[in-house]
């Protein structure tokens, strides 16, 4: 049967506004999406006040003040605080990126935040991404090799390195994969950007001798051919890389083999 009506909790509701703090004068207002699946009620957005003059300058230093100060039920992944770990991806002001290198000043009006879209949430801004990290460990992320192994290490050329600029930077954030329409409709079979990104880095290895395993895993209706080259994940990117760029890569390599 045909579902027409949103499934149940799904509709985002108002939610509860915390008092803004006594005698300060310049404060910006926080929307924030919360969800706890430790009761029986529909998702809803929570409404913060925060003192600017004692909040630093990053979108993750105004929610760890709201934690540490408000409301510490808040609950949100972090970790490094320098766009390393991917910890802190979430979407605001309607952009997916780290809370942690994007600025205030970057945010006009109210600064409105909810998890990464498209994925099952595990409770307030954190994403449920173990479906992601599988996808990425089907790629084989690490140097395949079928020779000996040499005494110290495998040797790679200046311009052979080069080639993995813009590739090995990818802090696995999930940015890119869930900004994608097509990620949206077929996550389920579609690795999506994040996975096919790190799939070329590999493929194009000088020291990797498994291309043809790699690309035989790839060689299907779904896993790559799903890109529609819609450009989100290049824009949302954080880390400035270009997942379509690697996909359509990949995607020559899949012709130049069948010449």
């Amino acid at each position: 049967m045909v579902q027409f009506n949103l499934p149940k909790n799904s509709r985002v509701t108002v939610g509860k506004t915390w008092p803004r703090p006594e005698g300060a004068t310049n404060v910006r207002t926080f929307k924030i999406y919360r969800w706890s699946p430790d009761d029986d009620a529909n998702p809803r957005v929570d409404t913060y006040f925060v003192d600017m003059d004692s909040c630093g300058p990053m979108i993750l230093d105004a929610l760890i003040k709201i934690k540490n100060e408000i409301d510490p039920t808040l609950t949100f992944r972090r970790s490094c605080r320098e766009g390393i770990c991917g910890s802190c991806a979430m979407n605001i002001d309607g952009i997916n990126t780290l809370a942690c290198i994007y600025g205030l000043d970057e945010v006009s009006g109210d600064v409105k935040i909810y998890p990464l879209p498209h994925m099952p949430v595990v409770k307030d801004l954190i994403p449920d991404l173990t479906h992601f990290y599988a996808q990425h460990a089907a790629i084989m992320p690490w140097l395949e090799t079928h020779t000996t192994a040499p005494e110290k290490e495998w040797r790679q050329s200046i311009e052979d390195r080069k080639k993995l600029d813009g590739l090995y930077e990818c802090v696995m954030c999930a940015s890119c994969s869930t900004a994608c329409p097509s990620y949206w409709w077929n996550g389920d079979r579609y690795l999506g950007p994040a996975a096919l990104l790190h799939a070329y880095r590999w493929l194009i290895d000088s020291r990797d001798e498994a291309t043809q395993e790699r690309l035989d895993f790839l060689e299907d209706p779904f896993r790559l051919y799903r890109c529609h080259t819609i450009m989100n994940c290049a824009k949302t990117c954080p880390k400035g890389l270009n997942p379509a760029k690697s996909i359509a890569e990949i995607k020559k390599m899949m012709v130049e083999r069948t010449m």
